[in-house]
């Protein structure tokens, strides 16, 4: 009989939870869900050294363990250090954490284009989401912020460095999906850039998944530029058979027109499967795919709007009230009123309405 983990007792904002050993405080926080999961936005758990590099994931140790109970001298990255026995931990219980995330959000957006308006990833921008929730009202950088061409690094990606925040995704999923790498982060310090070497197009078979995992709009789907917002689409989840890929994708439709195709993604942003670009770029004909039926979407994504999936009409509780009669119209507006009187029409008025044309009107009458 196999012995038993011994699991790891660990409280978060006053919850406790259970996880083995070696599980990180941002996974041991997923486990518990709902508002005291720390933001990530360079974390991603399918691709391995993620995490690290964007600070947003901040968290407050206030006890390190049973066998060591003194806190820890500074705020942790979440999802670079791992839970101990009986370890407690501040998140959204700790001013001192919210204003640091708030600093950190500021810097983030130092040289952030406020491109939003134009920006593809808008409706479904991860930092969007960041500067809402811990974002300051204005900024105190004043100096100019920097700037890059556009470059095509792909027949069907097209980068936009202006946007880029260095969260090194891009990096570990072209480094981890495929045969090769070429591309990854070049020059040090304010000059850092997402680039490729001597400029190669990135043309691999799964190499269209640095879209999907970018949390930013610096990584874009040529296919889709500028087409539609997402807001006006409706995610379908389909499938298809393919050779190189599970085939598990969401068609973006508006009718029986197929906009874009994206791997599926968990709650958290992350691809469940990643799919390859024959699916991705090039499979666009409705009849290509097995349409299973909507996506469900969290209801406070602006993606959910018009979406009426699943709804249930309210109960109208006014004829139980009534013991099951109807309800009568008691009086008539218009013969109580003399502001709304029936035999005046305000399209008949020459220019904007005014209480004198009623009150010549009931004059005229008399």
């Amino acid at each position: 009989m196999a012995e038993e983990k011994k699991l790891f007792k660990v409280k978060i904002d006053n919850i406790s939870v259970e996880v083995e050993p070696g599980t990180t405080i941002l996974n041991a926080a997923r486990k518990i869900g709902g508002d005291i999961v720390p933001p990530a936005m360079c974390y991603y758990s399918k691709l391995q050294g993620s995490g690290g590099k964007c600070r947003t994931c901040l968290v407050k140790v206030t006890k390190g363990s049973e066998a060591d109970p003194r806190p820890m001298p500074k705020l942790v990255a979440s999802c670079r250090t791992n839970v101990m026995d009986g370890m407690e931990v501040a998140n959204i219980t700790s001013p001192e954490v919210q204003e640091a995330r708030k600093g950190v959000v500021e810097f983030l957006l130092l040289n952030h284009p406020l491109d939003c308006p134009i920006c593809d990833q808008a409706g479904e921008c991860h930092l969007q989401d960041l500067g809402y929730e811990h974002g300051a009202d204005g900024t105190r950088y004043e100096f100019k912020r920097r700037t890059f061409d556009q470059i095509d690094i792909g027949d069907n990606i097209k980068l936009h460095m202006t946007r880029c925040i260095l969260c090194y995704r891009c990096v570990y999923t072209a480094d981890q999906l495929t045969n090769r790498r070429e591309h990854g982060i070049l020059g040090r310090g304010e000059h850092a850039e997402i680039s490729t070497y001597i400029h190669k197009a990135l043309d691999n078979d799964f190499i269209g998944n640095v879209i999907d995992v970018c949390p930013v709009g610096a990584l874009t789907d040529k296919t889709f530029r500028f087409k539609n917002r997402v807001w006006f689409l409706k995610p379908m989840d389909a499938h298809r058979n393919c050779d190189k890929c599970c085939g598990k994708t969401v068609l973006w439709m508006r009718g029986d027109e197929i906009f874009r195709v994206t791997a599926r993604k968990d709650k958290y942003g992350e691809v469940e499967e990643f799919i390859c670009d024959t699916c991705r770029f090039h499979t666009k004909e409705a009849s290509a795919w097995t349409i299973e039926g909507p996506r469900r979407i969290d209801r406070h994504s602006v993606i959910s709007q018009s979406h009426y999936v699943g709804t249930v009409k309210p109960k109208d509780t006014l004829t139980d009230v009534l013991d099951g009669r109807q309800p009568r119209l008691l009086m008539d507006i218009h013969s109580v009123s003399n502001v709304n009187r029936p035999e005046i029409h305000l399209s008949q008025i020459d220019g904007p309405a005014h209480s004198d044309d009623f009150n010549k009107g009931q004059k005229t009458e008399s």
